[in-house]
């Protein structure tokens, strides 16, 4: 970009203005669209690969028509695409919940459900802002086209990387998808609204269009309680019948009774007490996944030293104010990856819990051999390894989590698997992995009668052994969890 001899005053052209703030919302939309698609779609290698699909697919249409269409174009027409885009991203503040809703009943295979979303959704806006840049390259007063389209090129390529880091680190961990939709709107019409005249004659505009757009697009459910969108995901805490519960990206996470009764209004998390009936010896966990951290919180009170590993600081945040949960001397709380963590840590446990998977989020670097072998090393001569993981009892749904239990058999000498439902939907499966023999389920429910904390018959009686032949073990430098979880694209998940 030109720039005058003296930066002081300078103010860049309608068409400079027009490349900068379509290169910021072309590349914020495709950044955007996948906190968008998450709750309904994951956030898989499917879902990123149909935005960055239809993103580039759209914007290429976009120059290729510009181009053809530059010769006529005028100023009045730059206005026009880019009035389009903005009043695209207002639809999407209004029916855009709607539109996925509608796509995500599609009878689609779950590998290309994303596409028709991504399309209808972000489809229309990036291809308009595809003709910004030809017309711009056209109505520049550079005398030679090829510096004038390198020129503008270079200008657009800085607004996209404005666009991503600003979406990425700024945006998204700070406001709703609505009010940073809101945002694009008033970026999209600055060109626009600049040459009304006087900069001053356009800001109160902006901020009205803001303003009302914002007061009619935020719907808060009655009995929602806090709120917050963090850089990994969107965070809810609601209370329905005396209980709290942690939603992360619409799926329920973790639950606390608001009365302070104690026990667990989810059945799952009784299975975590499954590796005292293995050993008696447990003086020391990790958990790496916090959510609500139920887990961790009735170990501490069972004076059992825990070690609790959660990515999300606001997760953290959330916990801390919404579900009792305070560090202490047998309680200590990590903001750090649980591979890192672990990796770097001198502590040895005996039990780890593995409780960072989601139906359709799974790290897939805390899935594999390698990582399975870390946990190994981390656990003393009786360890154990314990992971809640998401998916089918049966069917190609129970790919995953069988998967899983092959991979754990890989390194410990013996592996449980517990459905935690009779359901065929998708449930907590738990696998545990333990560097001890084999435990019949007879021998289970013999040491279950003398575990004071709780009867866990009903629990015991879930053990099967899956079938894993023909799966893969899943390593480091291959683990398709993408398509493993890919039959639970649209299966509703119930918690027990």
């Amino acid at each position: 970009m030109e720039m005058p001899d003296s930066v002081e005053g300078y103010r860049p052209s309608r068409q400079q203005l027009a490349v900068i703030c379509s290169g910021i919302v072309s590349m914020g939309l495709e950044i955007l669209a996948g906190r968008v698609l998450a709750p309904n779609f994951g956030s898989t290698i499917y879902t990123w690969g149909s935005i960055i699909g239809i993103s580039m697919l759209a914007l290429s249409l976009g120059y290729h028509r510009g181009g053809k269409s530059a010769k006529k174009a005028d100023e009045g027409h730059l206005d026009s695409f880019l009035i389009y885009t903005a009043v695209y991203i207002v639809f999407l503040t209004v029916i855009g919940e709607q539109i996925l809703t509608l796509t995500s009943a599609l009878p689609i295979g779950a590998r290309y459900a994303p596409l028709i979303p991504v399309t209808l959704l972000f489809g229309p806006p990036t291809y308009f802002l595809g003709f910004i840049s030809p017309y711009a390259v056209q109505l520049s007063k550079k005398e030679n086209k090829g510096e004038a389209s390198g020129h503008f090129y270079a200008v657009g390529t800085a607004g996209s990387i404005l666009g991503a880091f600003g979406t990425t680190y700024l945006l998204i961990p700070n406001f709703a998808v609505n009010t940073i939709y809101v945002l694009f709107t008033a970026i999209t019409l600055l060109p626009v609204l600049r040459g009304l005249g006087n900069p001053k004659t356009y800001l109160l505009p902006i901020f009205v269009i803001s303003g009302l757009l914002l007061s009619g697009s935020v719907s808060v459910p009655g009995n929602t309680v806090y709120e917050d969108s963090t850089a990994y995901q969107e965070l809810r805490v609601a209370d329905e019948d005396g209980v709290r519960t942690l939603y992360l990206d619409g799926q329920p996470q973790s639950s606390m009774y608001l009365d302070n009764r104690t026990g667990y209004p989810w059945d799952y998390p009784r299975y975590f007490h499954i590796p005292f009936l293995m050993r008696e010896d447990i003086d020391k966990v990790l958990f790496i996944g916090g959510g609500g951290f139920s887990g961790p919180k009735k170990f501490a009170e069972d004076n059992i030293t825990v070690h609790a590993v959660e990515i999300d600081p606001g997760v953290i945040k959330a916990a801390k104010k919404y579900f009792s949960v305070s560090e202490s001397q047998n309680l200590k709380i990590y903001n750090q990856d649980g591979r890192e963590f672990l990796q770097n840590s001198n502590h040895t446990y005996d039990v780890i819990y593995m409780d960072a998977y989601r139906k359709s989020k799974v790290p897939f670097h805390l899935t594999t051999k390698e990582f399975m072998e870390l946990t190994h090393e981390k656990t003393d001569e009786n360890g154990i390894i314990f992971s809640n993981t998401i998916s089918t009892s049966s069917g190609p749904g129970s790919d995953f989590s069988r998967s899983q239990y092959k991979t754990v058999g890989e390194v410990y000498q013996s592996t449980y698997y517990f459905p935690t439902s009779n359901t065929r939907l998708a449930q907590n499966i738990e696998i545990i992995g333990s560097k001890n023999e084999k435990m019949t389920e007879k021998k289970l429910k013999e040491n279950n009668k003398a575990y004071r904390k709780m009867n866990l018959s009903s629990e015991i009686e879930k053990l099967e052994k899956p079938e894993t032949e023909g799966l893969t073990i899943l390593k480091d430098d291959y683990a398709p969890v993408d398509s493993l979880l890919e039959p639970l694209i649209g299966k509703k998940y119930v918690v027990e």
